[in-house]
């Protein structure tokens, strides 16, 4: 680091909300390159117009002041305009911590090659898999996580809806692209799980209400269909779309009957695969005129992909619901499988019950995650705030989606509309093979059912990885990873 410097703007007097911005300048060896860069963070207030007396528009009113971390490459000015990517995790109610530190930016938390974090007080190494290499990044926190807050006396739930989320990221992009003089770049999303709902959403908004057209999205964990992801009564899609991924757990705790625990992963998948969207669907679909003998045959089917007995489908109705899974799998052995990875495995205090008391993989990784973030912000990018970093928000359960009430959420006809009005954007979508948040069989049922014209439908590249939500923690995963989106984002 040879500099640091901050810099108030010009409206930080003019309202309650103030915007602060923090520059630091950094090297970073990446193999035989040494990247120079300069990393800016801080905060931009976001405003909106507000109508005044007999119609006269009125100064536009503070809402919030949004925090972002942006990196960008010293290249030369002369030289062809980089690609800028524009990157945020998910919940809702998740800051943009786990794409950051993960796999994207100049400093990732240290893992082992499978992923677990070390002991406390955990470890920050150089990140190999930068996508700095080609692409400046800007790290986005929603409102109401990160350093990102409302103005005083609005409510934090207004910003909590689906909608105003894209309201308020958008706008932060279009404002991030006028300040800093980047129309001309190639501009780029990257969203994680609700994120890719975001970014889904985020394709269309940005075209019709900033006129920003995208050269690519990329979805990692894909959530862009919710009716995928809920056990509802009635509701018979996710039982089918999960039990893939119940069968690649089940190989990997080796918990499957000899024949299939021996054959190679996505073997097992690909049966798995065959029988859940075939025979198994059409047994769902049937219901309480499913015979007697088609019920035990289809009870021994799901057995054999899922690890579990046959006598426990038939008393969950040949239905089985994730936390039930996540229990029941390696309940004799006293222990329980991760959510998010199901690679990880956790501990209760009786094995009984429902459901398990955690998840193991977000265990695994929060408080090192954590960590990482609020070292980065005081020790490297010289940012120094009392204000806690707000890492993860519970505000899931109370976000609203106005525009969709008596419906499940289905973002894929934005995603649609973006690409048939943009014919250059591309898309990339990365899947974990042992995510149960968000399985790879729900993500391709989704793409699958976009209603996209064939040339379009060229357009979407998708890739499966030997690990959970957050792949990019296994380190072959990472390393592929982290190519395929250098690749992605330099195609432009």
């Amino acid at each position: 680091m040879t500099d640091s410097k901050e810099t108030p703007t010009a409206s930080a007097s003019e309202a309650p909300l103030k915007e602060r911005l923090v520059s630091t300048e950094h090297k970073i060896k990446v193999g035989k390159r040494t990247l120079d860069y300069t990393a800016t963070c801080g905060t931009l207030v976001l405003r909106e117009d507000e109508a005044g007396k007999e119609g006269q528009r009125s100064a536009d009113k503070p809402r919030a002041e949004l925090f972002f971390i942006a990196y960008t490459l010293n290249a030369p000015k002369d030289g062809p305009p980089r690609p800028l990517t524009f990157s945020f995790n998910g919940g809702p109610g998740s800051s943009s911590v786990w794409l950051h530190l993960g796999i994207l930016g100049p400093q990732r938390v240290a893992t082992d090659e499978m992923g677990n974090a070390p002991p406390p007080p955990y470890a920050l190494v150089d990140n190999e898999c930068t996508l700095l290499t080609d692409s400046d990044l800007v790290f986005i926190d929603p409102i109401g996580t990160g350093h990102s807050r409302m103005a005083e006396g609005e409510k934090v739930a207004e910003f909590h809806d689906y909608q105003r989320d894209l309201d308020s990221v958008g706008e932060f992009i279009r404002l991030y692209l006028t300040r800093y003089g980047r129309w001309n770049a190639p501009k780029y999303l990257i969203g994680e799980s609700y994120g890719t709902t975001r970014a889904a959403g985020l394709s269309l908004h940005l075209q019709k209400r900033h006129d920003i057209f995208l050269s690519g999205v990329m979805l990692v964990s894909l959530a862009i269909d919710l009716q995928t992801l809920s056990f509802d009564h009635g509701n018979e899609l996710p039982y089918s779309l999960f039990l893939p991924t119940y069968a690649a757990t089940a190989w990997y705790h080796q918990a499957l009957v000899p024949d299939l625990q021996k054959k190679p992963l996505r073997e097992v998948i690909a049966q798995a695969e065959a029988f859940a969207l075939g025979d198994y669907s059409a047994a769902l679909l049937q219901g309480s005129r499913l015979d007697a003998q088609a019920r035990e045959h289809i009870s021994g089917q799901v057995a054999r992909y899922s690890g579990l007995k046959a006598e426990y489908v038939l008393r969950s109705d040949l239905r089985l619901g994730e936390f039930r899974y996540f229990k029941e799998l390696l309940r004799h052995r006293g222990q329980t499988v991760g959510r998010l990875d199901t690679r990880f495995l956790g501990l209760d205090r009786d094995d009984a019950g429902e459901k398990p008391e955690d998840d193991a993989a977000m265990s695994n990784l929060i408080g090192a995650y954590a960590s990482g973030i609020n070292r980065v912000l005081r020790d490297t990018l010289k940012f120094d705030t009392d204000a806690p970093y707000v890492v993860h928000a519970p505000i899931w359960n109370k976000w609203s989606w106005k525009g969709f009430e008596n419906r499940y959420v289905n973002i894929g006809d934005s995603l649609r509309r973006a690409m048939h009005a943009n014919v250059h954007m591309r898309v990339y979508v990365a899947s974990g093979y042992y995510d149960l948040a968000t399985p790879h069989a729900a993500g391709d049922y989704t793409l699958a059912h976009l209603g996209l014209r064939d040339e379009q439908w060229k357009k979407i590249a998708v890739s499966y990885f030997e690990a959970g939500h957050m792949m990019y923690i296994h380190q072959p995963s990472r390393e592929r990873l982290a190519g395929e989106l250098r690749a992605f984002v330099s195609a432009a």
